[in-house]
């Protein structure tokens, strides 16, 4: 019965730093970019788009398509970026399970 009390004080423990972790995400953030620089996006560790910059040069009128690539792609090596921050920072404390619906 101790043992049962003890491992149940482990995961409330648990719970409770990785719930702490996940609010932490909120205000870490990483950044994408495309194109040399020409765009880069910051997205928090909750995968929230706080801001897309973008270089005068970047922005062709003839060639609104590439712009658009290069947003697409900046956004995605963001949100990669997020993914990545998000499993290193939670692993800590799934030991590197993949916990559906957590992260």
């Amino acid at each position: 019965m101790n043992n049962m009390n003890q491992m149940m004080k482990q995961v409330k423990k648990m719970q409770e730093q990785m719930l702490k972790a996940q609010e932490e995400l909120g205000s870490k953030t990483v950044e994408g970019t495309a194109g040399g620089g020409v765009v880069t996006v910051t997205v928090n560790g909750h995968k929230k788009l706080l801001n897309i910059a973008i270089k005068p040069e970047a922005v062709d009128p003839e060639d609104v398509e590439m712009l658009q690539d290069l947003v697409l792609t900046a956004v995605n090596d963001a949100l990669t970026k997020a993914d990545d921050l998000a499993n290193a920072d939670m692993g800590k404390y799934t030991g590197g399970l993949k916990i559906p619906g957590l992260f």
